[in-house]
């Protein structure tokens, strides 16, 4: 076990005083201030004249724009993490709501700089790229050459981004207020324990008594089903606004829009969905065999129920983060030594609570750090989804180090390959320590159905909006559409091997990136096969591994994605054999649970 100075008795909260100390902080009115004359200054200064900038002069610009990107930033992430910690907190709804509009202002003052670029012909801006000066923004300058056919005026630009705030984002949002508001009925388990949260209740998913399962799946459902219309609209009117938004920049649909902005070529996109629809036996053979094992047939509420009836004892917060940085530790040092500040200095949410937003994230803020949210309910699934999160803000420390502002956003495909490579450093240190057989045996179930999920529940959310999507080019939707569609699709997954409970048709509704942003989802799926990928590898040659791995998270935003990959860690994300190669990994742990049962 790691040595560590941690005392943590119970979960903890975090310390947002590196960013402000309380909505009194005179620093987040005068920042907020000081920001929009900075950005009304830049726009006098170059506006109307960025053809005739020199690379140089260029330079200066955006290092000057990378500066007030920055301290947006740090404004924005203030409220919106207070919020995310209490979704009840009216203070920090009113100053998030205040800091939108506000920087949406900045926003539009700076738009014209990136059309003017944009608006540069063919031989201007290739001179600008082929300049040595502007070598460390050649990605940037890329990006920018990429989106150049889809540019609106700047007018027409700045009332998308003025509409926004009471439009797609205000629907975004009106679902965050609305769901952290739910209150859900109390589940209590035969010990004792009664749950009553979202995180909780989630948490009573891996309870062993099949009662208890259904219980909590059925509490939080049911509130879900209550407001089915309310969330079929809300996903309706943000549908329909990314319809809009592709008919004025002349994208062919959001799925496009999206491949394009997160880099993702549209070969890799079908081969991912292609190769995992075509695997869906693996799915099925898991549960058959858990449904086997169990002597029951699996549920939809079942799906992470535990193979044995042995409850498995509960783990303290400063157990977790032990086991945590040991698995950390014997990776490499100083990453273990990263991960353990995030404790030291309390810059992480990890406590149950009430109105506290459900699931978990890792909130960057460039020049500082990040902080990290999750509800930890003393089991393994905490500890992975803290290992998860860590992945991320350990990743973000290496950008951090290397990068300027412009550079330090990875394309989505990177941002997860971090997350789930923790999760895989995790699982084979709790499996080396592990004495108890059941506690092996559990812990191998859990990869596989976490390997399931991102895999296959992942790319099936993706399915769901490629329908969503096409039916909202073709005119408006209602939540009835989504329910048959959703239910539809999970069957096609789930064939004779798990039950669909009736339920299941509102479950949609609680997947965040559906409204948050489109065609996410299956960026876990593919991040997930290029870490399966990046850790066998570091499994093959071991410590070797490390340096262009620690590169590969460095170079941020830097550089095209599959370039980076091939560069430093010899994956290659065009290559269908890195597709078959994780779906053979699964193959291979289902192959290996059945020699143990």
């Amino acid at each position: 076990m790691v040595h560590s100075p941690l005392k943590l008795d119970t979960p903890q909260e975090w310390d947002l005083s590196d960013l402000y100390t309380d909505f009194d902080d005179p620093r987040l009115v005068e920042d907020l201030d000081s920001l929009q004359q900075t950005a009304n200054q830049f726009r006098q200064q170059y506006q109307g004249k960025v053809k005739q900038l020199t690379p140089e002069q260029i330079v200066t610009c955006l290092q000057d724009l990378e500066q007030i990107y920055q301290k947006s930033g740090y404004l924005y992430a203030y409220p919106s993490l207070v919020f995310a910690a209490d979704t009840r907190n009216t203070e920090a709804k009113q100053f998030l709501d205040k800091v939108m509009e506000a920087l949406t202002g900045v926003d539009n003052q700076l738009l014209f700089f990136d059309l003017e670029l944009k608006s540069l012909d063919s031989e201007a801006f290739s001179q600008l790229q082929a300049s040595p000066a502007l070598k460390n923004y050649q990605h940037h300058l890329i990006r920018i050459a990429e989106l150049r056919p889809y540019k609106l005026s700047e007018e027409v630009e700045q009332t998308r981004n003025r509409d926004s705030l009471t439009g797609r984002q205000a629907f975004i949002q009106l679902r965050s207020v609305h769901l952290g508001e739910q209150e859900y009925p109390d589940v209590t388990t035969p010990e004792g324990k009664t749950a009553n949260t979202e995180a909780e209740l989630s948490a009573l998913l891996y309870h062993p008594q099949e009662e208890v399962r259904h219980n909590a799946y059925s509490a939080v459902r049911t509130v879900i089903k209550e407001h089915n219309l309310l969330y079929g609209y809300i996903l309706n009117a943000i549908a329909q606004d990314h319809k809009i938004e592709n008919q004025m920049r002349g994208y062919p649909s959001t799925l496009q829009k999206q491949l394009i902005e997160d880099q993702v070529s549209e070969p890799v996109f079908t081969a991912i969905m292609e190769g995992t629809a075509s695997r869906f036996d693996l799915f099925q053979r898991y549960y058959q065999l858990k449904s086997q094992e169990i002597g029951q047939k699996i549920r939809i509420c079942d799906l992470y129920a535990p193979w044995t009836t042995q409850a498995t004892p509960p783990l303290s917060y400063q157990s977790g983060v032990e086991l945590l940085l040991a698995a950390l530790e014997k990776f490499d040092i100083n990453y273990a030594r990263r991960a353990e500040e995030f404790f030291l200095k309390s810059w992480i949410d990890a406590k149950v609570r009430p109105g506290k937003r459900g699931g978990a994230f890792c909130a960057y803020s460039h020049g500082k750090h990040s902080y990290l949210l999750l509800s930890y309910t003393e089991d393994y699934n905490s500890v992975f989804t803290l290992a998860h999160e860590m992945g991320h803000a350990l990743h973000f420390a290496w950008i951090d180090e290397t990068q300027s502002y412009l550079n330090s956003n990875p394309p989505m495909v990177l941002a997860e390959i971090a997350s789930t490579f923790n999760e895989l450093l995790l699982l084979d240190s709790l499996l080396e320590s592990a004495a108890d057989e059941t506690i092996r045996k559990s812990l191998l179930t859990r990869q596989l159905e976490d390997q399931l999920n991102l895999l296959f529940r992942q790319s099936t959310i993706s399915r769901l909006e490629l329908a969503v999507h096409q039916r909202a080019s073709e005119g408006s939707f209602d939540h009835l559409f989504i329910n048959e569609k959703w239910m539809e699709l999970y069957q096609l997954l789930c064939g004779d091997s798990v039950e669909l409970l009736a339920d299941h048709q509102y479950d949609w509704a609680r997947i965040g990136h559906i409204f948050f942003k489109p065609f996410y989802c299956y960026q876990y799926t593919a991040s997930n096969i290029v870490s399966l990928a990046c850790y066998q590898k570091y499994r093959q040659v071991g410590k070797a591994f490390i340096p262009g791995y620690l590169e590969l998270l460095a170079s941020g935003g830097s550089q095209d994605q599959v370039q980076a990959l091939r560069q430093y860690v010899d994956v290659d994300l065009e290559d269908p054999a890195t597709i078959r190669g994780a779906l053979d990994y699964v193959e291979g742990l289902i192959s290996q649970l059945e020699t143990l049962i």
